[in-house]
């Protein structure tokens, strides 16, 4: 299949535009109509790794950190990243990263981290704003529910787990058709009355151009009226980290002494014992400090996450339990969600997870 059929799937699950404004996710080598044979599935695109996909005759590497982060001058193969890109264009490799677009969706590496430590009821822990937008329009009232169910199949009306959500008010409209007007309704020069719908209805700001589509193509009138709103609305299912609770609570110590073992991870660093069972968690995979203050606010007994800093665990203060598990073990998992989405929508297309542990750091 072509490399486009799949990167629209990942993008459906975890869209570009919910990467942060620092990171470099999306296709770094490759071109949208290759046909790919096989993806190999990995957390860093390594020089190695291009070796193990040139193995398995895959022309495809999904992999959650993009190799190639900042802007590259020369590509000489003075580094690991130059050479893995050379590597990867001289064997017609694509590599294609799914960096913080994945952090940032709600079923994202952070719910996978949720998943193997048993959390329930989880939410958001720092929902993002800016990503909501509202349309308004008008219809005669017997259409109204026709372009509804457009809007809403077209990925409208979404708010947390509720679906088809929207508000309508009765009202009349207006209008005047000039020359060379075709009204669906009315005359020509002859003002009309129309009892019509007020539709408002929410939507991601990146379906933006399928929601104008859907609407256009049910909605009666000739020149449909119609208004788009920027919302500075808190996204619930978009943003960073996630917070859940655990089904029984647990002594501090058992908690982390469980969470090393679940986490397949040879290294626990953490703050002082505050006395506290442990039942509500915030976790965030990968470098997570800048979320100590929401942890807290929210109640979190522990904060799990990766990259703290000496005086960063200071900032503790015997409010919450930090538990360090490493950048490396907090993601490890991402590979099973790309596997578990490829073979959802592609049941029989080839997907490989790497057997490679590109973990830098190394533990006594």
């Amino acid at each position: 299949m072509q490399l486009s059929e799949i990167i629209k799937a990942i993008e459906a699950f975890a869209p570009s535009s919910y990467q942060e404004d620092y990171d470099n996710a999306g296709l770094l080598t490759g071109n949208p109509e290759q046909e790919i044979t096989g993806a190999l599935i990995c957390l860093d695109s390594t020089e190695e790794l291009i070796d193990e996909a040139i193995r398995e005759k895959c022309n495809l590497v999904i992999a959650h950190h993009p190799i190639i982060f900042s802007g590259l001058k020369k590509i000489n193969g003075k580094n690991y990243v130059e050479r893995t890109i050379i590597k990867a264009i001289k064997n017609d490799i694509a590599i294609y990263a799914v960096h913080t677009n994945l952090d940032n969706v709600r079923m994202g590496v952070n719910a996978k981290i949720a998943e193997k430590i048993g959390l329930r009821n989880c939410s958001v822990l720092q929902p993002k704003k800016g990503l909501l937008k509202k349309l308004v329009t008008f219809c005669p009232v017997e259409k109204a529910a026709e372009v509804r169910d457009a809007l809403f199949k077209a990925g409208a009306g979404v708010i947390g787990n509720y679906d088809e959500c929207s508000y309508n008010v009765s009202g009349f409209g207006t209008f005047r058709a000039g020359e060379g007007a075709n009204p669906f309704v009315g005359e020509q020069n002859i003002q009309h009355q129309e009892e019509e719908t007020r539709i408002e209805t929410i939507f991601p700001a990146q379906k933006q151009n399928s929601i104008l589509k859907a609407l256009f193509a049910t909605h009666p009138y000739e020149e449909v009226a119609y208004d788009i709103y920027a919302l500075e609305n808190e996204f619930q299912q978009v943003g960073s980290g996630l917070f859940g609770e655990l089904e029984t609570e647990q002594d501090e110590k058992e908690f982390l002494k469980s969470l090393k073992s679940l986490l397949k991870t040879d290294c626990v660093r953490y703050t002082a014992i505050t006395g506290k069972k442990i039942k509500r968690v915030a976790v965030c995979g990968g470098s997570g400090s800048f979320l100590l203050k929401d942890a807290i606010y929210k109640g979190a007994d522990v904060f799990i996450t990766a990259d703290l800093k000496y005086h960063q665990f200071f900032d503790a203060e015997g409010k919450i339990l930090l538990a360090d598990v490493g950048h490396f073990e907090s993601e490890q998992f991402t590979t099973e969600i790309f596997y578990e989405l490829l073979k959802r929508n592609f049941s029989t297309f080839a997907v490989r997870l790497s057997k490679i542990n590109t973990n830098p750091v190394k533990y006594l």
